[in-house]
């Protein structure tokens, strides 16, 4: 039995791998004979969650979380398409609270009023769980606020002590009348709240109440409302948004307040059988004349841990009639396009692709290639991924024949962050022109746009620096065109100030060397023998002892060494690392247990923030990021009161644990580790949670070491 199962598991994660690497692009013919595409799944390069879509005028619009960022804090973005195909990103102006910048822009909604403005609402949990309101006269900004002294449209704790306002969608009744329906966790919290929005201000809420939970069963959060007929279908995503659980269901009524009755057919959109749609959840919808459509977020594949990484998806939604919808069929096809696009054929589809690298992700769970030609599969589920994140990388588009040139459009990895660049242009593959030089761009955005007019026959793509470190060469799609197109709104991004990362010049930064240190010297501090010096200096309770084994270390009690040299740049958001310890720890508690840290936890305290190495049983376990569904545990515990070597290392995608030299755990990671104002700390973190035991030696590299590496430093520092 057990046999049937492991094989079982081996031909589904095979469909999934295959089907996930496939290009989805499909193809149709309209009555005059023109090329159709159909919209594939996902529609937006990168990561993005919480999707709501919106039609003004002629241009669609997708405002969304910026996903893959310190607990999905990135840039307050919005795409827009004239096609559902062809999608634009821009960085919109919105201004910072009066105490801090916004970097929560959460589950954002939008509505057209009746005096032609446009009135912008998203949550933040920066000054509280509140929803806030701005206003602007275009969809896309710039944004004024509607209440300069930062009152929020919905506070937390409304309409009920304690409820958290997240999740805020509008809709607007045949009557005129907006009505807001928001919450999140609320199965802990009773329920989703309702309130009719006041139109004359557009900035509070009245006659708000919570729904009772009876009335949507197995909620979590994202309530979204829409009518049929005379029937309003309340909308929500249920179980946990972190793994395969999520979905999402709905209850109808006879009012925008209920009460509501469960909709058959619940869940409506859950996970498929082969997985390729993973955790579906957090939705809109999009009516084009009778036809609705399901604009929805699921996680990526690989998975990045917790569900950090989400992508927007559409397929098509049916009502069986006003108060009944169809189970939803995810797909990776997504719908027939409704809208014929201007934009020309892309030449570069499906073309032969060579890479300078490729990144090869082997981990306990996965065993997938971040192949070239992915770059030119016009597939947003794929990307090229260069073999580390070391600069420069290369990318060579060979068209088969040489064809005329006018445009070139990259998808990045991360859309609101620059990249450098350059493109060049060659007949034959041997003599090389500039096509553009974007070595010293700092401007954002997705895609980018480069045109010339020129004839060849390969393309090469050379990244040559990014604005965040760590950050891979790595692109979703890259496409040619012969002939030039309106790009719509003709929006750009504004050029950033922040320098160009610095580049990890794979050193060991920190070495704590005790074999030139006497048992009979007092222990104050210790010279940092890594390649950024400086001196630990002891706090609280540290002694230099030698076991019963023999072994020199020190002993923890409720103490730390704190260097005084600042944490490298290097080691700032994404940045690769290694830790390498010699150890012992006599009791191995629930919490704490920090053996090393480097960043700063008052500045964010958000997942994915906290960069540390961990020997507890607890959530934090090996790699503490948050909580449960973000940490690394030690998949088997290493022993109490024995010596252990414990690695730790990230290479800029996956995270690794290492015990006596041999792979224990490992997970996908995005870091955004907060350094500014952190300090590298061993035996505890910046909030204490002291390590007590024994350390005999500590590495920390810039970069991540590899297996054979790992192995041939255990034997080197070995104290024993």
């Amino acid at each position: 039995m057990k046999k049937t199962h492991t094989l079982f598991s081996i031909i589904i994660m095979f469909i999934i791998l295959f089907s996930c690497a496939q290009n989805t692009k499909h193809y149709k013919k309209d009555t005059n004979n023109n090329t159709l595409t159909a919209v594939s799944n996902p529609i937006l390069p990168g990561y993005f969650a919480d999707p709501t879509i919106k039609k003004f005028g002629d241009i669609y619009y997708i405002y969304a979380t910026t996903d893959n960022e310190m607990l999905a804090s990135g840039a307050p973005t919005v795409w827009y398409s004239e096609d559902l195909l062809n999608w634009y990103n821009y960085t919109m102006e919105i201004p910072p609270f009066s105490s801090m910048p916004i970097t929560n822009f959460w589950a954002p909604d939008i509505i057209e009023s009746e005096d032609g403005k446009y009135y912008l609402y998203f949550g933040n949990c920066e000054i509280g769980c509140n929803i806030y309101g701005y206003v602007s006269d275009t969809p896309v900004g710039p944004w004024t606020k509607l209440d300069e002294n930062d009152k929020p449209v919905i506070s937390n704790g409304y309409p009920r002590e304690g409820f958290p306002s997240l999740d805020a969608q509008f809709f607007k009744d045949t009557d005129g009348k907006i009505y807001g329906y928001w919450g999140t966790w609320v199965h802990y919290n009773g329920g989703y709240a309702v309130g009719e929005l006041d139109t004359k201000t557009m900035a509070n809420m009245v006659n708000s109440k919570n729904i009772p939970l009876d009335q949507t069963p197995d909620p979590f959060e994202a309530a979204y409302m829409m009518k049929k007929g005379n029937k309003y279908i309340l909308m929500y995503s249920g179980d946990s948004c972190h793994d395969e659980t999520y979905n999402v269901r709905y209850s109808y009524g006879d009012s925008p307040y209920g009460p509501f009755t469960e909709g058959a057919n619940n869940p409506i959109l859950s996970t498929n059988e082969d997985q390729s749609t993973h955790g579906p959840g957090h939705h809109s919808i999009l009516q084009e004349g009778h036809d609705y459509y399901i604009v929805y977020h699921k996680h990526d594949f690989p998975m990045t841990r917790g569900g950090l990484s989400r992508q927007v998806c559409i397929d098509k939604m049916i009502f069986e009639n006003d108060s009944t919808i169809k189970k939803v069929v995810p797909t990776q096809k997504g719908i027939e396009n409704i809208i014929k696009s201007k934009v020309p054929e892309n030449i570069a589809l499906n073309a032969n692709v060579k890479a300078s690298t490729y990144y090869h992700l082997k981990s306990l769970e996965y065993d997938y290639k971040y192949k070239p030609d992915y770059a030119t599969d016009n597939n947003n589920a794929t990307m090229w991924k260069a073999g580390d994140n070391s600069l420069p990388q290369d990318l060579t588009i060979d068209l088969g024949s040489i064809q005329k040139i006018k445009r070139v459009t990259t998808q990045f990895e991360f859309a609101s962050y620059y990249y450098q660049y350059i493109l060049e242009y060659s007949e034959d593959g041997k003599s090389w022109k500039i096509y553009s030089d974007k070595s010293k761009n700092q401007t954002p955005g997705s895609p980018m746009i480069d045109n010339n007019d020129i004839k060849a026959r390969f393309i090469k793509l050379t990244v040559t620096g990014t604005e965040k470190s760590g950050l891979y060469a790595a692109v979703w799609n890259i496409k040619v065109y012969s002939s030039l197109f309106e790009i719509p709104l003709h929006l750009k991004n504004k050029k950033s100030d922040v320098a160009p990362a610095i580049r990890s010049n794979k050193e060991m930064l920190v070495n704590l060397d005790l074999s030139n240190i006497s048992n009979n010297e007092p222990l104050s501090t210790i010279e940092n023998k890594g390649s950024i010096g400086g001196i630990f200096t002891k706090k609280g309770n540290l002694t230099l002892e030698t076991d019963n084994e023999g072994v020199k270390a020190i002993k923890f009690t409720k103490g730390a060494l704190v260097l005084d040299k600042p944490v490298p740049k290097t080691l700032a958001w994404n940045g690769s690392y290694t830790v390498a310890t010699w150890l012992k720890n006599p009791e191995i508690s629930e919490t704490g247990e920090i053996i090393a840290s480097w960043c700063d936890r008052h500045e964010f305290n958000l997942a994915n923030s906290y960069n540390a190495l961990a020997y507890n049983s607890g959530d934090y376990g090996a790699a503490p990021h948050l909580d449960g569904h973000f940490d690394m545990p030690y998949n088997n515990l290493p022993d109490a009161n024995k010596w252990h070597y414990i690695v730790l290392t990230f290479d800029g995608v996956l995270e690794k644990i290492y015990v006596n030299g041999v792979l224990d755990n490992s997970q996908i990671m995005l870091l955004s580790s907060a350094i500014d104002n952190a300090k590298i700390i061993i035996g505890a973190s910046d909030i204490g949670e002291n390590f007590s035991g024994f350390i005999a030696s500590l590495q920390i590299y810039d970069y991540a070491l590899d297996t054979g590496e790992i192995k041939k430093l255990m034997e080197n520092t070995n104290p024993k």
